[in-house]
């Protein structure tokens, strides 16, 4: 196989002066060497050393993505909030000439050494929580962006969306059709995260219209289809009469649907349901599921502009965009009789 040091022994010049042809820096050599060498290189089809090119130019061109409280059994990408941004993460990485490394961690802060050792050029957390920030700003030092975190720290870039606002304007919604006895449903929260923040906004609107002895919820293990499925069949049969959920996520609220058929119910006559994100999922289910929009491809987007900023000034930024949310009506609700 042939070497760096044959191609320069061939061309007549040193090792460096091939290095430097490889990775572009032609200010020291003639454009009739820089001929010569790419011809030498081309006709022994001389691969470079990815690993040797990027400590020589000091960049990889890989941008990481961490996924984090994803177990070692769990396929990240059956969740299609996750495969939805992070396709349009890729689009971005791939349109700037760099490459898309994932990696799903028990919590952020593992992901430390890997970041290290790879040499990314920057890095994007999805959720990530408050103490892990401060752990990776001290320990990392490189451009950094997070997404739908809630933190007090200082010089970071976030992007999230209006989770508190969502949770009330689902749970308004769900009011404005005359249902008073409304059931809360996600995964149980650490304080500050985004579960939170729409129960905050769920608990709101009920107390803002009285209805606070009415105040349920139900905990998933996870956020996953068949987590849906298991509570609805458990609202359907519940003591107290449930009209109508409101679930943290889409494909929660997709599964609850589908347990509450299969426990009789129909949705949305005798349960209404909305859910949470706007995947494409909801046009394509029966009925159709009224859900509040955040916009996942624009929060995404935000994400990959912030750091490719930070990559191509090399300088930090420091932001916390909130990206509005939105009601999308479809068929999911009923409107209770006696009321407009």
């Amino acid at each position: 196989m042939i070497t760096l040091k044959d191609i320069a022994k061939e061309a007549g010049v040193s090792s460096v002066t091939v290095s430097n042809v490889i990775n572009g820096n032609y200010k020291k050599v003639s454009a009739e060497k820089i001929e010569e060498i790419q011809e030498i290189i081309k006709k022994h089809h001389y691969v470079p050393n990815a690993v040797a090119r990027s400590l020589a130019v000091k960049e990889s061109k890989l941008i990481g993505v961490v996924i984090p409280y994803v177990s070692e059994n769990e396929n990240f990408l059956q969740s299609p909030y996750n495969a939805e941004i992070l396709g349009v993460l890729e689009k971005w990485i791939r349109k700037n000439g760099y490459y898309l490394m994932v990696r799903c961690v028990d919590s952020c802060n593992e992901i430390i050494p890997v970041i290290n050792t790879w040499n990314v050029d920057g890095v994007v957390f999805l959720g990530a929580y408050s103490h892990e920030v401060r752990e990776l700003k001290k320990q990392l030092q490189l451009p950094m962006v997070f997404i739908d975190t809630y933190t007090e720290e200082k010089g970071i870039v976030n992007i999230g969306v209006d989770d508190f606002r969502g949770g009330y304007i689902a749970t308004k919604y769900l009011i404005s059709k005359g249902h008073r006895s409304i059931c809360f449903v996600g995964p149980c929260y650490i304080d500050g995260n985004v579960v939170e923040k729409r129960y905050g906004g769920y608990l709101k609107a009920m107390r803002e219209c009285g209805y606070e002895n009415n105040i349920l919820s139900e905990h998933a293990v996870g956020t996953s289809y068949e987590c849906g499925v298991g509570i609805g069949k458990k609202i359907a049969f519940a003591e107290e009469e449930i009209t109508a959920v409101f679930a943290t996520a889409d494909i929660l609220a997709l599964g609850l649907i589908q347990g509450l058929r299969l426990s009789g119910k129909r949705v949305p006559q005798d349960v209404s349901v909305i859910g949470f994100d706007n995947l494409l999922e909801c046009r394509y289910s029966t009925p159709q599921l009224t859900t509040v929009s955040q916009n996942i491809s624009v929060k995404a987007e935000r994400a990959a502009a912030a750091l490719f900023q930070m990559i191509r000034e090399k300088k930090k930024l420091s932001m916390n965009e909130i990206i509005e949310v939105e009601l999308v009506e479809r068929q999911s609700v009923w409107q209770l009789s006696g009321t407009d």
